[in-house]
């Protein structure tokens, strides 16, 4: 192509490419909408705020596992890839090096939101509120949290008991004196 072509067919490129990038870029100055928060304002509080509708069985979970979950982290939740965690753990949390995993957590409701905005590697939030729902049904059902014919919805998930939800010690500084300036603490 000789230079004198070259030219205008960068230009428009340069043109309608600059346009496009405009047009893309942040709108800092503005303020922020109703639809931009929504589009944020994703997460699951324990006692279901924020699940959207839909629902999902142990038996639709495990599909769903099976296809984008067990590559890392292992079939049926256990032995995972290198750097990954296991789904499946131990129920007992009376020792401080007890791994923590599903069953570690409070509520339900935390491994639906961790899953919604994390999951799965390296794509996250692909996956549909009913897939998120057959996850944590079948995910809490292989820790035996859940039984086997359970649907997991919005009023469902925040009613299931967690095994660890009564041994949290909700720290009070007042209360043991602690205090890291005076005790040597690093700052």
């Amino acid at each position: 192509m000789s230079t004198r072509k070259l030219f205008p067919a960068l230009a428009v490129t340069l043109v309608f490419g600059t346009a496009t990038a405009l047009a893309e870029s942040p709108r800092a100055g503005q303020p922020i909408t109703e639809a931009d928060i929504t589009a944020w304002n994703i997460e699951a509080l324990p006692d279901g705020k924020g699940l959207p509708s839909g629902s999902g069985t142990v038996k639709q979970g495990a599909v769903v596992y099976s296809q984008k979950c067990a590559l890392c982290h292992g079939e049926n939740g256990v032995n995972p890839q290198p750097g990954y965690s296991p789904m499946v753990g131990p129920t007992k949390f009376d020792r401080i090096e007890t791994m923590k995993t599903v069953p570690y957590y409070k509520y339900a409701t935390t491994l639906y939101d961790v899953m919604r905005r994390s999951m799965p590697y390296p794509i996250p939030k692909t996956l549909t509120s009913d897939e998120l729902y057959a996850l944590s049904a079948y995910i809490l059902f292989l820790n035996k949290i859940v039984g086997e014919d359970e649907v997991m919805d919005a009023n469902s998930l925040p009613r299931v008991k967690m095994p660890n939800r009564d041994n949290f010690v909700v720290w009070d500084q007042d209360k043991i004196e602690y205090d890291p300036i005076r005790m040597g603490a690093p700052r």
